[in-house]
C-alpha cells in the first residue's frame, strides 16, 4: 500500500513538473517575442561583430612610434660593438702627412734660430775678423808667413847673401830693421863657427785677419850643426808676427819674441 502511493505521488508531481517546465518555455518565448518587437537601440550581432573586428583591426596594426626605437636599439648595438673592438693602429702612409708636418715645423724652428745667430754675429766685432769665417784667406796668410820664416831663420855660413836677400823680399818697416841688426850678428860669427841653422815652423795661428791685416803667432823649431866640430843644438823660438797684404802678397811689418 505504501508502495502504491508513492508511486502514484511521483506520477502526479511528473505532470505538474512538465507543466512548469513548458510554461517557462513559453514564458522564454514571450520575452523574446516582445524584445523582437522593441525599437533596436543596441547593436546588432552583426554590427557588434564588425566594431569589434575594427577594435581588434586597429589593436593589432603596429605603431609607427615603436618601430625607430627598434630602429634606434638595432643600431645601438653595433655602435656598442664598434667601441668595444680595440682601435686599430692606423697605416704609416696615413701619419705621413702628420710626420712631414712636425719635420716643417723643426725646419723653420732652426732657420729662425740660425738667422737670429747670423744677425748676432754681424753685430758683433768678432764677426769681421775673417780668421773666423774665411777660410781661403786664412790660408793664404798662413802658407805667406810660413815660408817667409823658414827662410829667413834659415842661413848656412857660407851663403848667408841668400838668407839676407829673402830678408828683404818679404820684410818691411819695423821688422826689417829689427832682422837687420839680428843678422849682421850672423854675418860675423857664422863663418868662423862654420855654423848651418835650420828653421822650420812647427805651429802656426792667425790671431786677427780683416782689411788686409794679419796677427800671428808663430812656434818655430830650430836645430844649428857646426861645421868644424860636428857640434849640434836645437832650440825652440815663439813670435808674435804682423803681416799686411800688398800688390804683390803678404809682407811682414812686425817680429816681437814672446
Amino acid at each position: 500500500m505504501n508502495r502504491a502511493k508513492v508511486i502514484e505521488v511521483r506520477d502526479e508531481e511528473a505532470p505538474a513538473e512538465v507543466e512548469s517546465r513548458g510554461g517557462e518555455r513559453e514564458g522564454g518565448a514571450e520575452s523574446r517575442g516582445t524584445s523582437g518587437s522593441s525599437p533596436a537601440t543596441e547593436p546588432s550581432a552583426g554590427e557588434a561583430g564588425a566594431g569589434g573586428e575594427t577594435d581588434q583591426a586597429s589593436e593589432a596594426e603596429p605603431r609607427p612610434i615603436a618601430e625607430p626605437a627598434e630602429a634606434t636599439e638595432d643600431e645601438a648595438e653595433p655602435a656598442e660593438a664598434e667601441a668595444a673592438a680595440p682601435a686599430k693602429p692606423r697605416p704609416a702612409w696615413l701619419r705621413l702627412p702628420a710626420l712631414m708636418l712636425a719635420a716643417a715645423l723643426v725646419l723653420t724652428g732652426a732657420g729662425v734660430w740660425f738667422t737670429l745667430e747670423a744677425r748676432s754675429a754681424s753685430g758683433n766685432p768678432a764677426a769681421d775678423n775673417l780668421a773666423l769665417t774665411d777660410v781661403g784667406a786664412t790660408a793664404d796668410v798662413t802658407s805667406a808667413v810660413t815660408l817667409a820664416m823658414n827662410r829667413i831663420f834659415s842661413y848656412s855660413y857660407d851663403k848667408t847673401d841668400v838668407t839676407e836677400k829673402a830678408a828683404a823680399a818679404v820684410l818691411r818697416g819695423s821688422a826689417k830693421d829689427s832682422y837687420d841688426k839680428l843678422f849682421a850678428q850672423v854675418r860675423q860669427k857664422a863663418p868662423e863657427q862654420k855654423l848651418v841653422l835650420t828653421s822650420r815652423v812647427s805651429t802656426i795661428a792667425v790671431q786677427e785677419l780683416q782689411n788686409g791685416h794679419a796677427r800671428l803667432l808663430v812656434f818655430l823649431d830650430q836645430s844649428a850643426v857646426r861645421a868644424d866640430n860636428n857640434a849640434t843644438d836645437s832650440a825652440a823660438a815663439q813670435l808674435s808676427v804682423t803681416a799686411e797684404h800688398t800688390g804683390d802678397g803678404w809682407v811682414v811689418t812686425a817680429l816681437e819674441p814672446r
